[in-house]
């Protein structure tokens, strides 16, 4: 690729009105409108209107905000990106980043509560319009994690060091898939930075497992979380809701008589990372060793109505003395790290463990926000950023059910992906026949999937 021959002939000047740089907002936005958001947002979320209209039109303002992370708004200021070109024309009510901000500032406690109610009721209504769970009659997981969002200076409420030794603010999630589809968030939370891991995880279990249920997951549905979300609540939120569970355990003087108690024939190779299969004997060789103890009691020094007797699966890789190596030396003992969960999965020691692994699709889905809307938190107000993160776990789903109509690919695509394919599609608008026409890029390499995408959202909707 080089610039043209006759540089006198390239020119630049920001003067077309009729183009957008965002021609994939149109199928997101109406999507949203399909299944309902702001019918939603309009009946549950209710902040007090002031004589500057902070609080009115909540619905567009959520709709706006939505649709500048969709874009890659990653800060208030960036929400400036909607209002460019023939932005006004293909959309309504687009407001100026300073009204945005004014609108998040003036969140409380409460109406965050009202906004985690409506991402809980949109997220059905995108499962029954778009293939987004397939499969979660049968079988669906939830993968609860926290992370801890780095902040910097001293303007941000409720800032602090957590468990991670960084100062920031500690976002909380629940993400449902399946092993047909991937990753949707189910529920968030934004806690103060100094937050355990496990403060609240009870009752945020509990709400999320209500919402994977109302998404269809009435199969199979297990809760997945590490070693941080190894509580009793948090076992006991789970069973009252007829859902299994598979938590790492922490490793306590208790397990470490379970594991002792294993005999060395109990042991299974499991096929691992870089395993070999070995002709020969017919097995995998692998340093990666798995066991079960069938009834292990957890949680003892608890009263007897919160201990919990389940199977405890234990995985064992050799440990690895690198000085003998070097030295030519074999090893004289045996020495292996150990690495337990704690479950009551109906399947198989193999599946069951294999499946706890899984449990970091949930790194996924965090690292997917981290790169788009949750960039930065970006108020000084502790509340604005609870709702901001929010507003980025309903953007997430939307534009999941967004891939589902594109193609196989998209439906499984990081949103990074789904950004730069579906959204950031540069488009011109033109008018005809009391209509509005989006002319887009000749050759698009994703153009098949952005049109069967735009197609079946432009289609009449299914009575």
């Amino acid at each position: 690729m080089q610039s043209s021959h006759a540089p006198a002939a390239v020119l630049s000047a920001f003067d077309d009105p009729t183009l957008v740089a965002y021609g994939g907002l149109e199928p997101l936005v109406r999507l949203a409108e399909r299944c309902g958001l702001a019918s939603l947002i309009a009946e549950r979320v209710r902040l007090p209107v002031t004589a500057d209209g902070v609080g009115a039109f909540p619905a567009a303002k959520v709709t706006a905000l939505v649709a500048g992370m969709a874009a890659g708004a990653d800060s208030i200021a960036d929400m400036d990106r909607l209002r460019h070109g023939a932005m006004d024309r293909l959309f309504g009510a687009v407001r100026a980043p300073s009204t945005l901000g004014s609108f998040l500032r003036a969140f409380t406690h409460g109406h965050v509560k009202q906004l985690h109610a409506v991402a809980r009721r949109l997220l059905p209504q995108l499962a029954s319009h778009t293939p987004l769970l397939p499969g979660a009659a049968t079988v669906a997981y939830l993968d609860i994690d926290d992370t801890i969002r780095r902040t910097y200076g001293y303007a941000k409420q409720g800032a602090g060091y957590g468990y991670s030794k960084v100062k920031g603010l500690n976002a909380l999630l629940a993400v449902l898939s399946t092993p047909l589809a991937a990753p949707v968030i189910a529920a968030t939370r934004l806690r103060k930075g100094a937050s355990g891991s496990v403060r609240g995880a009870a009752s945020f279990v509990a709400e999320a497992l209500r919402t994977a249920r109302a998404c269809g997951a009435t199969g199979l549905l297990v809760l997945r979380a590490d070693s941080a979300f190894y509580a009793s609540e948090v076992i006991a939120a789970c069973r009252s809701l007829g859902a299994r569970f598979s938590v790492t355990a922490r490793m306590n003087a208790s397990i470490k008589r379970a594991i002792t108690g294993i005999a060395e024939d109990a042991w299974t190779p499991i096929r691992y990372p870089k395993a070999l299969w070995d002709e020969e004997d017919g097995c995998w060789v692998s340093d990666a060793e798995i066991a079960e103890v069938r009834d292990y009691t957890a949680f003892t020094s608890k009263p007897k109505k919160q201990q919990v007797t389940a199977r405890l699966l234990v995985r064992r890789v050799k440990r690895l003395n690198p000085d003998a190596q070097l030295q030519g030396q074999g090893e004289l003992f045996s020495s292996y790290r150990y690495h337990c969960a704690f479950t009551d999965s109906p399947l198989s020691l193999v599946d069951a463990e294999k499946d706890h692994r899984r449990h970091a699709v949930v790194e996924q889905v965090i690292a997917d926000l981290k790169s788009g809307p949750l960039a930065h938190l970006p108020s000084g107000d502790f509340q604005a950023n609870a709702a901001w993160l929010a507003l980025a776990a309903i953007t997430h789903n939307l534009m999941r059910a967004l891939g589902t109509l594109a193609s196989t690919f998209h439906a499984k695509a990081t949103t990074g992906t789904l950004r730069d394919q579906l959204i950031r599609v540069p488009a011109r608008i033109t008018r005809g026949a009391r209509r509005l026409t989006l002319r887009l890029p000749v050759n698009w390499p994703w153009r098949d999937a952005w049109s069967q995408m735009f197609a079946v959202l432009h289609a009449p909707p299914h009575r």
